[in-house]
């Protein structure tokens, strides 16, 4: 099965970022992503697939807009697992896979998709993702790699949302986020060569915004991206953080 862009070495990453299909991390997460690489932090970016049952795009074309949105994001490395699109899940080989990728990569916190959402290969994707991460944690799961525990599973939104958990400020690195969306032309922008769907239209990229600058707006921010996360999240005191 080929990764693309793999190091083929084990490389341990503070955030790993997960998509079912080449842009839809950048939907949900890209201004998260620019942010902690800012900061220093390393990041990883996986695609389950290469998106081949999608409307437009060639496989090609889809694996170089990816890498191009990489670099946008400043992410250390982006592979593609070429799971089959419309499949997720569907064979237990994808499980063991996405295990040993876990313990190969051995993030601090992993960020999938979150669990409700209009599109079933989102949902296989979440429910997928966070079984290998359970898994990849026992120390009798038969896997390669040694078992690893990663801290936190965190949950970003796509076509769907809910009452977030947090938000993060992007307010800053929401330039980077818009870029890294028009990486992937073959999926956004309307031309001669591509057909109408609900991503190419204006409004996909306004439904995005819109969700974007609400949470950024709830949180007294112009641009924030929501997270959503299983259990509480402990704060050492009741003085609220400022910045």
């Amino acid at each position: 099965m080929k990764h693309w862009g793999s190091t083929g070495t084990a490389m341990s990453v503070d955030l790993l970022v997960v998509g079912p299909h080449p842009d839809d991390l950048e939907i949900g997460l890209a201004g998260t992503i620019a942010r902690h690489t800012a900061e220093g932090l390393s990041v990883g970016l996986c695609d389950l697939t290469a998106g081949e049952m999608g409307t437009n795009g060639s496989v090609e074309e889809r694996l170089k807009e990816a890498q191009a949105a990489r670099e946008v994001l400043g992410a250390s490395w982006r592979e593609n697992l070429r799971l089959p699109d419309r499949a997720i899940g569907k064979d237990p080989a994808h499980l063991d896979l996405l295990v040993a990728f876990i313990r190969r990569h051995r993030p601090s916190t992993l960020a999938v998709p979150y669990w409700s959402d209009r599109h079933p290969d989102h949902v296989a994707a979440s429910a997928l993702l966070t079984e290998a991460a359970f898994n990849a944690g026992l120390r009798r799961y038969r896997s390669e790699g040694e078992a690893f525990k990663v801290d936190w599973i965190c949950y970003y939104f796509l076509n769907d949302s809910a009452a977030p958990s947090f938000v993060v400020d992007v307010s800053d690195y929401y330039e980077r986020k818009r870029e890294a969306l028009d990486c992937h032309a073959s999926q956004f922008q309307l031309g001669t060569w591509t057909t109408d769907t609900r991503l190419n239209s204006p409004l996909f990229r306004q439904r995005i915004e819109s969700r974007d600058a609400q949470f950024g707006a709830l949180a007294g921010v112009r641009w924030a991206e929501g997270v959503v996360v299983r259990e509480p999240v402990i704060r050492k005191n009741l003085i609220r953080a400022k910045g």
